[in-house]
């Protein structure tokens, strides 16, 4: 498998596209290799909670968001590696499970720091489709499973 080295500075996020406008497409493609995809989401969620003022109300949300929104990525690659197919579908588990805590922890974020709340939107829709990912290829690793 070939894969491209993205160069962070010169392209746009693909989840950052303007959300006054509904598109088919975006202008972005976003990477199909699943890799590649959750280490972006990663580094962005890294940078989105540098922007976070740290406070009372914002310190435990900014460590609950670096840590899940970085381990969907640590994850996937420990999935990619799994022995058995039972432990392929374990690990896709835990993806998924991350990616829904990334989404609490968006919105949690959003209501914090309101004027943080387009960014934290497009970074929720990312980890949503993540989250529909991972629970694709759970259920039809299941499914494979039980057929055996």
């Amino acid at each position: 498998m070939t894969k491209k080295i993205m160069n962070r500075d010169d392209e746009k996020e693909p989840w950052d596209v303007d959300g006054s406008v509904l598109r088919e497409e975006p202008d972005v493609r976003v990477p199909y290799d699943l890799e590649e995809r959750t280490a972006l989401f990663g580094e962005t969620i890294i940078d989105f909670c540098a922007e976070i003022p740290l406070g009372p109300r914002t310190n435990r949300l900014v460590d609950q968001l670096t840590g899940c929104g970085t381990s969907i990525g640590a994850n996937y690659g420990e999935a990619d590696d799994a022995l058995s197919k039972k432990d392929f579908a374990k690990t896709i588990g835990i993806c998924r499970k991350e990616a829904r805590e990334t989404l609490f922890f968006l919105r949690m974020v959003a209501r914090a720091c309101p004027d943080l709340k387009p960014k934290a939107r497009r970074l929720w829709s990312e980890a949503n489709e993540l989250h529909l990912i991972f629970s694709k290829i759970r259920r039809t690793t299941l499914k494979n499973l039980k057929s055996e």
